[in-house]
């Protein structure tokens, strides 16, 4: 059985159109989740809604929405009146333009979700639109509506189908200058990066998050069943941090033997270093004898 569609509309390139659905790309459901419950009687509790000066419980009926204009003042905005500012084109995907990928940048990602043709009277329409954005390796930029929202969303070719994934606004990102502002500057040796390009060689890899765990929702896992059995949890003994302070170039030397296998890269590094250094030696001796001589 099919899943079901969380969007369905027309997915337009000028004048070509064609029936298209959405479904998320992520999911959820997997992941362990835990509920309130009552340690009393053991059952589930429920959440209710309350006044926040009078502490009166507030029925479904009495809720509303209201905008803050100020600490306490709420100007109420009707759900019809919502309405004055929806989207018109609320099932349409309109292509309005292709950009390279790799100037779209990654912090605008938001989430993703596959494209699939409605039906097979849409299948040409969709794979002239999917193979063309291959030829040209581009990714469209267009306009979506869900949840009543107006999304910018970049489409791309995925296999047989479509990834789109729309992208956050500029006023939703904040500004690295406020995070990094105050990283100094520091002098580092060449020595120390080409030992840090050591190790990173060393650890080389291909993209393949088949190999991702999630660690954590396993042991969480391990745990419930456990607790369900019956059995006690016991509980791990804090670790102790290491207290040795280790100057940056021997943490650097200490990783590269660490790796297995590695040392003959450290060697191959220290005989370029030495070779460095009797050049260096070498220079400075023979532009002192041409002082000498002049």
């Amino acid at each position: 059985m099919a899943p079901r569609a969380y969007w369905k509309g027309t997915l337009k390139l000028s004048l070509v159109s064609c029936p298209v659905v959405l479904y998320p790309a992520t999911t959820a459901a997997e992941k362990t989740r835990f509920h309130l419950i009552n340690r009393e009687t053991g059952n589930r509790l429920k959440q209710q809604m309350v006044d926040t000066e009078t502490g009166d419980v507030v029925e479904s009926d009495q809720k509303g929405r209201g905008y803050e204009l100020r600490k306490g003042k709420y100007v109420e905005i009707e759900p019809e009146e919502l309405e004055a500012v929806q989207i018109e084109s609320s099932h349409t995907i309109d292509i309005e333009s292709f950009v390279p990928s790799e100037e779209i940048d990654q912090r605008y990602l938001n989430h993703p979700y596959y494209i699939a043709p409605d039906g097979k009277a849409a299948a040409d329409a969709f794979a002239v639109i999917r193979d063309a954005m291959k030829d040209q390796d581009r990714v469209a930029l267009a306009k979506i509506v869900l949840t009543n929202r107006e999304h910018i969303i970049a489409i791309e070719p995925l296999g047989k189908g479509l990834l789109g994934t729309t992208l956050r606004f500029p006023y939703e990102l904040r500004d690295e200058g406020e995070f990094f502002g105050e990283i100094k500057s520091p002098k580092i040796t060449r020595d120390m990066v080409e030992l840090a390009g050591h190790i990173l060689h060393s650890k080389a890899a291909h993209f393949d998050p088949s190999k991702f765990k999630d660690e954590y929702e396993t042991a969480l896992k391990a745990l419930v069943k456990r607790k369900a059995s019956g059995k006690k949890i016991e509980l791990p003994e804090p670790e102790e941090r290491p207290g040795n302070v280790v100057s940056l170039m021997d943490a650097l030397k200490q990783s590269l033997k660490g790796r297995g296998g590695k040392k003959t890269a450290a060697k191959s590094h220290a005989r370029r270093a030495t070779g460095r250094q009797r050049s260096a030696r070498k220079t400075h001796r023979t532009t002192a004898r041409h002082r000498k001589a002049g």
